[in-house]
């Protein structure tokens, strides 16, 4: 059977994983959606609605999609997207060794530089590509998510194109040559999730503020200069290259604001999926965007202090488990 025709299996459905599904649900495509009761209960109660910070919308039906926690739904999967938290990789690696064929491509997309690896060592002999989403999506309740930023999805170049084979019209997928530091790229930018999450102001006010940028551009100068003496070289996943991000991060408003505007959308109310998972209760990412960088200066000897007390604040906040702390700059930089 032709690979398009086989179901495309999404391995932890939350935000991206319901959002990525949809779409190409929308667009025809067979999908098989592993989830949480939560989520199955929700989207059968409530069909699955798809928006956008550019008013687009979609909407299917419970019956349009497959929806399951059990996962011999991936049986005859022909690819099957990975879109769990990093903590959660293992595990699924080793249900999709249980349970989809040997031929399927396995797709990540999900955050963090280590899961692509993990990946191919835990299912050895198949296919395993590294991917990279751009944008945030957040869950809005009643079966509706909402993408809140702009971009398309990055995904290693194979021989068989899978990118351009997984790309729909609302989604669009591009191939890259350079996944591995695409996501290094990403993994920096995914530095400023922590403080939105810490700051429980939206996405698009707190960049409109410099004072959060300055914070942000330190973040960025620090992990960028850690990962420098990993002998590490990132893409970024905008057209500014990264090194040019901090100095243009600490431009004056105006200035700034018009320079985001031509390179990336943002929703009003848009926040990161770390804001979120703190709302929720949820365990965070921390270990593998912040703490990436902490271990690699430890290894190298290096202090990345901001990147460390960042780490604490939000493993704090995780233990008090009411959500974003609502701090100010100040506040976090201590």
């Amino acid at each position: 059977m032709n690979a398009l025709d086989r179901p495309i299996g999404i391995a932890g459905a939350g935000s991206i994983g319901c959002f990525v599904g949809g779409m190409l649900a929308a667009a025809g495509r067979k999908v098989a959606l592993l989830a949480r009761p939560r989520v199955i209960d929700e989207i059968r109660g409530n069909g699955l609605r798809l928006t956008g910070f550019d008013g687009s919308e979609q909407r299917l039906a419970a019956n349009e999609i497959t929806l399951s926690d059990d996962p011999s739904i991936f049986d005859d999967a022909g690819t099957v997207l990975v879109t769990v938290k990093s903590a959660d990789t293992a595990d699924m690696a080793d249900i999709i060794a249980g349970h989809a064929p040997e031929d399927a491509d396995i797709v990540s997309l999900q955050n963090g530089v280590g899961n692509v690896g993990l990946l191919r060592q835990r299912l050895p002999g198949r296919k395993v590509l590294g991917g990279m989403v751009p944008f945030n999506v957040v869950g809005l309740g009643e079966g509706r998510f909402h993408r809140s930023t702009s971009g398309a999805i990055v995904v290693e170049r194979d021989a068989a194109g899978t990118a351009q084979r997984l790309s729909v019209p609302g989604l669009a997928m591009r191939a890259t040559d350079n996944i591995d530091r695409v996501q290094w790229g990403k993994l920096i930018v995914n530095l400023n999730n922590a403080l939105n999450a810490l700051s429980d102001v939206p996405l698009r006010r707190q960049l409109a503020q410099r004072s959060w940028r300055k914070l942000f551009a330190d973040q960025m100068a620090e992990g960028l200069a850690v990962i420098k003496a990993e002998g590490i070289r990132p893409v970024s996943p905008t057209p500014i290259p990264p090194g040019l991000m901090p100095p243009l991060l600490r431009l004056p408003d105006t200035i700034f604001g018009a320079l985001l505007g031509r390179t990336m959308k943002i929703d009003p109310q848009a926040r990161s999926s770390m804001w979120e998972d703190l709302k929720r209760g949820r365990r965070t990412e921390i270990d593998y965007l912040q703490g990436v960088i902490t271990d690699i200066a430890d290894r190298r000897g290096l202090k990345a202090p901001l990147s460390r007390r960042i780490v604490e604040l939000v493993k704090q906040a995780e233990a008090a488990g009411k959500g974003s702390p609502g701090l100010t700059v100040e506040q976090i930089r201590g």
